[in-house]
């Protein structure tokens, strides 16, 4: 079924299963010309500096900068532009029928965090729901292989993952990151990338000497005995959350990997995420 024309003027198809009445028209939400044409000017909140100075943007796609003309400064990039498009987060979710958002697990090494979200995904790929894992040791094997395990560079993996994650959310995915990520600012940080409720903090709450007794990778040995250096729990501290949305794993509860998968399914569905 042929929706409204893009700015472009080619046609835009509505989604399966989803009406023109319902979706693309120019008479509802539209994507066509008026939102397609939205510049940054008139979508980004702005305010001047006391003395005089470029006017400081609020956000630019979830970043402060500054704005001279068209073109803005964000951080260390300068001269550049926020680009609109037709299609937006609300049309991929309704496609998919689910709202994208960012399930960040953290906990100590040997905590679970892997395992809960393989078991995660699997319940949502059984629902019919698309996801896809940010895993901290695979984005160690390519995005961030150029990354040691110091302080800022644990920083700066954690900003990469958390700004991937954000695309995902954006292209309507549900997206699972299973990280360490020792320190509460960069969670942080993270968090205050996505609109809010976008972000949801699993704490895997396992203490430290249950995740030493497991040591499935050999690591708590190898950092007992020195030849790793820095490691969380160990010479590095791990920062607990302090208002979690969800925590699991505490002993004694008796759940299994699929049992605390459906406690975050549950959240989810609570929220409204499993649907658009």
């Amino acid at each position: 079924m042929i929706g409204a024309k893009s700015f472009l003027g080619l046609p835009i198809a509505s989604p399966k299963g989803i009406s023109d009445s319902n979706s693309l028209s120019t008479n509802s939400r539209s994507v066509g010309v008026i939102r397609a044409c939205v510049s940054m000017e008139g979508s980004q909140s702005m305010t001047h500096s006391k003395n005089g100075s470029l006017p400081e943007l609020k956000s630019v796609n979830g970043h402060t900068g500054q704005k001279q003309g068209p073109l803005s400064t964000v951080g260390n990039s300068t001269n550049i532009k926020w680009h609109e498009c037709p299609v937006e987060k609300v049309d991929r979710q309704r496609l998919l029928d689910q709202k994208g958002c960012v399930i960040w697990v953290t906990g100590l090494s040997g905590s679970g965090k892997s395992t809960l979200a393989c078991a995660l995904n699997q319940k949502l790929f059984q629902k019919g729901k698309l996801c896809y894992i940010l895993d901290g040791d695979n984005v160690r094997h390519g995005l961030n292989r150029d990354l040691s395990f110091k302080a800022e560079d644990r920083a700066e993996n954690i900003r990469r993952v958390g700004e991937v994650a954000k695309l995902f959310a954006d292209a309507g995915i549900i997206c699972i990151a299973s990280l360490i990520s020792p320190y509460r600012r960069d969670r942080d940080a993270c968090r205050a990338l996505l609109p809010e409720g976008d972000f949801v903090e699993v704490f895997m709450n396992v203490s430290l000497e249950v995740c030493e007794a497991r040591d499935p990778k050999g690591l708590y040995k190898l950092a007992r005995a020195g030849k790793i250096k820095g490691f969380t729990g160990i010479d590095d501290p791990y920062e607990p959350p302090l208002n979690c949305e969800i925590s699991l794993g505490k002993e004694g509860t008796g759940t299994s990997p699929i049992e605390m998968a459906e406690t975050v399914v549950a959240y989810l569905e609570h929220k409204g995420y499993l649907k658009a």
